[in-house]
């Protein structure tokens, strides 16, 4: 039985169910993406999802954490339960979803309580078509499954080239500088005579490059971006484990247990992530398991193999379990799109085109002092033109990617946008230097909540689309915003106040 037609059967059986006391809509029609073919419709059964209760006045934008900027913008009293204190209304979504999960009212944070509405589940059976993540693409690839050897052990070859191409380089300079000049001038004079010659050659040489780089481009089967793989995610596997175990020994003292409720609040919102987008490439292929870190910095990332791992610090820096979804959300679309293996290609790549330029600075160069202060220009020339670009471009992919992740798990994704509007407040309360942009492998602040506003309504089309609950006003961005000049105010009128007694001294 191919893909589909179990695809098939399993939303057959599932619109069979008995909703017993639920209260479900009209049949809807259903697209499911199948690798054996087109995407094919179905039916389906959607119920009238309702929204959980909010027994409070959501006048708070930031948590309470030990910075004082989000000391102001927080308020003990107001407290959002996480869980319908109706039984019934759980019982009749999880049977018309049987995915639908809930989040009841836990410490988050030590000594303080999770704020927020994590809505449930939605299964991507459901998902509309047109807004599918994951489409038919027809751009021809070649992808690479045998490579010649390892990213691993060109890694340890790296050196090697380095090597080879300064010594050639070194060499060459030393031969032109004991050659006599009788045949310096018919050398010259030979390479005049052969440029067409050289010329050609030099241009099959490239011919061969961009022939190269061309069938190893293939298309990203969620944003249709096309992009370099030499190697694929599961070539990295040594380096992943590598990395994993690295990692697993330098926090083995500060992991959280399971049955700490800080770890179990994140397992909940990562579990309802990868199962509202079962639909998305390599969600199900990948096994995802949780490590929470007991370290202060606002940080977090996913191994390739789906190693989670969380800092406290983030946990402290979130206002809600919305802001924590989206940021979750964009690591998880950093492994979906195989970002680590796209990023070793293009390195890769750019290495091997670089030993040609490193060779010859050393092969012109007429001391070593100065090949040496050329080559270490050409690695910052290839930092800053090239590896921090590309970084910050992969980056803004997953913001996009993750915002639509937690789109279709029904996350409010308005605040997505606020949590790095706060981290660009509290790095001005704190006075820290604002460094360009361009300095940086990730996006400022700033420009990153902007895109984020920009990227927000196709993102809010996706969640309705999924049928989600309608969200609840006010919208964050708002308050934060009201927050902030609140802020300004009560910050002038203290300077105001000094002026006025300087005034009357004089």
């Amino acid at each position: 039985m191919s893909l589909g037609e179990l695809v098939k059967e399993e939303i057959r059986s599932f619109c069979s169910l008995q909703i017993a006391g639920g209260k479900c809509r009209d049949n809807c029609t259903c697209s499911v993406a199948s690798r054996d073919g087109p995407e094919m419709p179905s039916y389906c059964s959607e119920m009238k999802h309702q929204q959980l209760n909010i027994s409070s006045k959501r006048k708070d934008c930031f948590r309470a954490t030990g910075y004082d900027v989000h000391r102001y913008f927080v308020n003990d009293n107001h407290k959002l339960l996480l869980s319908h204190q109706n039984r019934d209304v759980q019982r009749n979504m999880q049977c018309c979803t049987r995915s639908h999960v809930f989040l009841s009212s836990v410490p988050f944070a030590r000594g303080s309580t999770l704020q927020g509405t994590l809505y449930p589940l939605f299964t991507p059976r459901c998902f509309p078509a047109e807004y599918s993540l994951q489409k038919t693409r027809h751009f021809r690839t070649s992808p690479v499954l045998n490579i010649l050897l390892p990213p691993h052990v060109w890694l340890l070859l790296k050196p090697a080239q380095k090597l080879f191409a300064i010594v050639l380089g070194r060499r060459i300079r030393k031969w032109w500088k004991a050659l006599p000049s009788n045949k310096r001038a018919l050398f010259t004079e030979y390479l005049r005579s052969n440029k067409w010659k050289l010329f050609a050659g030099l241009s099959g040489l490239g011919i061969i490059f961009i022939l190269f780089y061309f069938t190893h481009l293939e298309e990203s089967p969620v944003t249709g971006r096309s992009r370099l793989l030499l190697f694929r995610k599961e070539h990295y596997d040594v380096l992943t484990q590598l990395e994993y175990e690295g990692l697993m020994e330098e926090f083995a003292e500060n992991m959280l247990t399971e049955n700490d409720p800080r770890y179990q609040v994140v397992k909940i919102i990562i579990d309802q992530l990868i199962k509202s987008n079962r639909d998305l490439p390599g969600i199900s292929k990948m096994e995802w398991i949780l490590h929470v870190v007991e370290k202060s910095d606002i940080n977090a990332s996913v191994l390739p193999n789906g190693q989670v791992f969380v800092f406290t610090g983030l946990l402290k820096a979130v206002t809600d379990i919305h802001q924590l979804s989206c940021i979750l959300g964009h690591e998880i679309a950093h492994a979906v799109l195989e970002h680590t293996a796209e990023k070793g290609s293009v390195a890769h790549l750019l290495d091997f085109l670089l030993l040609i330029s490193l060779m010859m600075i050393w092969a012109i160069c007429p001391m070593d002092s100065l090949a040496i202060l050329g080559q270490w220009i050409q690695s910052k020339l290839k930092e800053f033109m090239f590896e921090r670009p590309y970084s910050r471009t992969l980056e803004n992919e997953a913001d996009e990617v993750g915002l639509q992740i937690a789109a279709k798990a029904c996350v409010d994704v308005r605040a997505s946008s606020v949590f790095w509007q706060q981290l660009e407040l509290l790095e001005a309360v704190k006075g820290q230097p604002q460094l360009p942009e361009w300095v940086s492998t990730h996006p400022s602040h700033g420009k990153r909540a902007k895109r984020l506003d920009r990227l927000i309504p196709e993102a809010l089309k996706i969640r309705e689309m999924c049928n989600c609950p309608a969200l609840s006003d006010p919208d964050p961005r708002l308050i934060f915003r009201q927050r902030t000049q609140h802020l300004e105010k009560s910050e002038e009128k203290p300077k105001q106040n000094v002026a006025v007694d300087v005034q009357k001294r004089t």
